[in-house]
């Protein structure tokens, strides 16, 4: 590991955001290796999450990671030029119908693309139809929806349903998570998995995409 890597992986993990552009930049100019550098940033990222699940950072912290890593990828995605097949799956992400929440979809959605996936974000309020145009046309293997509002949750079972009526839940895994998000409800809906956190989230489709 070169010494810029070493410092990009402590910049991030230390929370510095006004150190990572000028750090990245500098790197570059001695010609390092933009996914030497991204890999470094990866490293960080899982010491963040590492730190967030011994309680010993919270979720602004989490938040503030999450836009080092955007601060990070706008530098290094023009010098990437990654092959569609160089990607780990592609994931259909949103909040869903009724649902204007984001902040978690975010996280989820910033260390999904710096792990190595492809990240189609909807957005927030997102119809069940959308969700299958999608999954349809970017060929994802996973649909990842966030639910805050507990009066929304059936939301989750209008997407679910939707991509079933269409044929493509054998073929695609559904993730939920969000504040109102529980095993229970995973297994009522019909999802495949539920993730507590932006960490546990991403752990688990490493397992489904490898």
């Amino acid at each position: 590991m070169s010494d810029y890597a070493q410092k990009i992986i402590d910049t991030l993990s230390a929370l510095e955001l006004d150190k990572m552009a000028p750090l990245l930049k500098e790197a570059l100019n001695q010609e390092e290796d933009p996914f030497d550098l991204l890999n470094a940033m990866n490293d960080g990222m899982a010491e963040v999450g590492k730190l967030f699940e011994s309680g010993e950072y919270y979720l602004a912290d989490m938040i503030l990671a999450g836009e080092m890593m955007k601060e990070g990828m706008k530098i290094l995605e023009p010098l990437l030029q990654m092959e569609e097949h160089s990607y780990k799956g592609t994931v259909v992400l949103c909040t869903v119908k009724g649902d204007i929440h984001d902040i978690g979809k975010n996280i989820v959605g910033t260390m999904l693309s710096s792990a190595g996936f492809r990240v189609i974000d909807l957005g927030v309020d997102v119809p069940p139809e959308r969700v299958v145009q999608a999954v349809q046309e970017n060929d994802a293997s996973v649909v990842a929806l966030s639910v805050l509002l507990t009066t929304m949750t059936q939301s989750v079972g209008e997407v679910i349903t939707a991509l079933i009526d269409k044929g493509l839940h054998k073929g695609v895994k559904i993730i939920i998570g969000g504040a109102c998000a529980t095993p229970e409800l995973a297994d009522e809906m019909g999802a495949d998995a539920y993730g507590e956190n932006a960490v546990e989230a991403v752990k688990i489709l490493h397992s489904w995409c490898g």
